[in-house]
């Protein structure tokens, strides 16, 4: 069986066995991180920190995505939803209720201002 020759990073290489013993476990470390990130993102998930550290749930702080995985965002500053992103109508409903309702639909979810957003849409579970 041939050996599979794999260059050495250059600066880990040359370096002292004192900075060898420093820089290893930092590089796995950002390894682990960027895996972790990684993986948050593959799956959707993401948290808010700061709601973990004031000491809510898990699933309180989990930061909701539509259906093309952007954030929903707590301010709706912006009209960037439309029926189209979401898969179930109590998600689009979600959006409604947090933006401030009919009253302040900037995002048109509720045609006829009834207070039910995207209608159409499947109810889910």
């Amino acid at each position: 069986m041939a050996e599979l020759n794999i260059p050495k990073f250059k600066p880990l290489a040359d370096a002292s066995e004192g900075k060898k013993k420093f820089l290893k476990p930092l590089f796995g470390g950002l390894l682990v991180l960027l895996a972790a990130a990684f993986g948050l993102e593959l799956t959707n998930n993401d948290w808010d920190l700061g709601k973990i550290m004031s000491g809510q749930s898990m699933e309180e702080a989990k930061i909701k995505r539509d259906a093309n995985g952007n954030f929903l965002l707590e301010s709706c500053k912006e009209d960037i939803y439309n029926c189209a992103s979401f898969k179930l109508q109590p998600e689009a409903q979600e959006v409604l209720d947090k933006c401030g309702g009919a009253g302040y639909d900037i995002n048109k979810l509720d045609g006829d201002a009834d207070g039910i957003a995207c209608e159409n849409l499947p109810k889910g579970n």
